[in-house]
């Protein structure tokens, strides 16, 4: 019997959320994974945008390991919140496939390195500035997570799919009639509640 693998938990934390992430823009149209639904503009395609260049500033610039891609939208006259959406000539596949580098990027940094190897965040301040690979790793675990969980309710709100992926969804059994049910009974409640 072989003992704890810290390191590999982790990465399969990480990976899982990866692959939830790409799979909310699975089978959506041009319009709907660049579709702003709220009023941020959060859009499915621009998440995936922004954890892939996460990703590759936390997993390469923090620790030396550059990655050599070019991420226009961090450049210092880049428009604010550049790296939070997509334009019309980065097409899906090239945003799909720099996530997919991201991961090679950073799956080869965390291969390479010790989980109490130290690296700087460039952009964090002084006093926090240092870092482990194990706390980049926790923090980019929270980070795909939490854009996961933004893409998840961006993608039911397009189309009504929900869960963690296909086949494993980890959504209560019920067909429509019963989701339509639940959900109105939901609004009692809170009509109910607010009414006090």
């Amino acid at each position: 019997m072989t003992g704890p693998d810290p390191k590999a938990d982790l990465r399969q934390y990480l990976q899982a959320g990866r692959d939830a992430l790409v799979w909310k823009i699975e089978g959506l149209s041009e319009y709907d994974i660049r579709r702003p639904v709220t009023p941020t503009g959060t859009n499915l395609l621009g998440l995936v945008k922004h954890v892939a260049s996460m990703e590759l500033v936390y997993f390469g610039d923090t620790f030396g390991r550059p990655s050599g891609e070019a991420m226009p939208w961090f450049a210092e006259d880049a428009e604010i919140n550049a790296d939070m959406w997509a334009t019309a000539d980065e097409s899906r596949d090239q945003i799909i496939g720099l996530y997919r580098r991201a991961w090679m990027h950073s799956d080869a940094t965390i291969d390479a390195l010790a989980l109490d190897a130290v690296g700087q965040v460039p952009h964090w301040p002084a006093g926090r500035s240092e870092v482990t690979l194990h706390r980049i790793l926790v923090h980019l675990i929270a980070e795909t997570d939490r854009h996961a969980g933004h893409a998840d309710i961006v993608r039911e709100l397009i189309d009504g799919a929900a869960g963690l992926s296909v086949g494993k969804d980890s959504m209560a059994s019920g067909d429509k009639a019963w989701w339509e049910d639940y959900r109105d009974r939901l609004e009692r409640v809170a009509r109910e509640a607010g009414q006090r």
